[in-house]
């Protein structure tokens, strides 16, 4: 896989979404993110050789949501280690992403830290020791490190948003405490999940950043490479909440998604993937992203599955 096979790929495809009639449906349940122009999309791929390109709407900054997940259970991988998964399960959900239902059935352990009750307890697990204004610093330090880029910040605007309509957030996070899963102040913790999940970033950014979990930034290993693993595998089985076979089945690689519309996805040693289109599937999942990765990795045979 070079540029010279690469460029033209995400032309047709950027071309392919704009003809696209199905756009999918915003995330309207977030106000600020309810105005946002469904028609936009960009993709952006780092190479292994290190050569990054782009197409589209790839510069245009958008609010990563979930993706910022992947970022925080690095950072809480790096510190606890295997300790970290007695507070949170690894295996797919079965109902929606900020099921109450489900958590109820496992006694207050999420699980996976990348359903919403499952990221509220790995940002709760950040705060140990530390206020949220420095745990907000240390999340936004490590993701401008991984992408190597400092001009990454938190939207306020979308945070208070957030903050204003997350009625079934605080049920998660107070059935967590009631449960004894949740060690700070429930507004303390959705304050600071509501904060990190409102990292605006572009696709270009957001692929460089994705590096670290391909094994090809520049710096090295910023987490260890077992941590790496840990995170592509639940990607793999997790990122998409109850739509992540689907997309393992469609695209065939690691992928994480948000409500923003965003996805970055892993090829490992190979390349890092991030595409954005606003408009959203039934599952919360962006609906012309996942077309797109579909094409691009049927195109290149990227999947990690394929034998040929």
């Amino acid at each position: 896989m070079d540029s010279q096979s690469v460029r033209p790929l995400l032309d047709d495809i950027c071309a392919a979404m704009e003809q696209r009639e199905d756009r999918g449906r915003v995330a309207d349940y977030i106000p600020e993110l309810a105005g946002i122009d469904p028609d936009q999309f960009g993709i952006s791929i780092c190479l292994a050789d290190g050569q990054q390109l782009s197409a589209g709407d790839a510069t245009t900054g958008f609010s990563v949501q979930s993706v910022s997940k992947v970022f925080t259970l690095a950072i809480a991988l790096g510190r606890y280690g295997s300790r970290f998964w007695d507070r949170v399960g690894r295996e797919p959900s079965t109902l929606v992403f900020n099921s109450v239902q489900e958590l109820e059935t496992r006694d207050g352990i999420p699980p996976n830290p990348f359903v919403n009750s499952g990221a509220i307890v790995t940002t709760d697990s950040l705060l140990v020791g530390a206020t949220p204004k420095e745990t907000l610093a240390e999340i936004i330090q490590f993701v401008r490190q991984a992408a190597s880029d400092d001009d990454i910040y938190m939207d306020p605007e979308v945070a208070a948003s957030e903050n204003a309509s997350g009625h079934r957030n605080r049920s998660l996070a107070h059935f967590l405490r009631a449960c004894g899963n949740l060690r700070h102040d429930c507004d303390l913790t959705l304050g600071t999940y509501f904060h990190h999940c409102a990292l605006e970033m572009t696709c270009e950014q957001l692929a460089r950043t994705g590096r670290f979990l391909a094994g090809l930034h520049p710096s090295g290993h910023l987490i260890q490479p077992g941590h790496i693993r840990s995170i592509n595998a639940l990607m793999m089985t997790c990122g998409h909440y109850n739509g992540s076979g689907e997309f393992a089945y469609r695209v065939g690689i690691p992928g994480k998604s948000g409500v923003g519309g965003g996805i970055l996805a892993i090829v490992p040693r190979r390349a890092s993937i991030a595409v954005w289109s606003p408009g959203l599937d039934q599952f919360g999942n962006s609906l012309r992203g996942t077309a797109a990765l579909a094409k691009l990795t049927h195109l290149l045979r990227l999947s990690v599955f394929s034998v040929s």
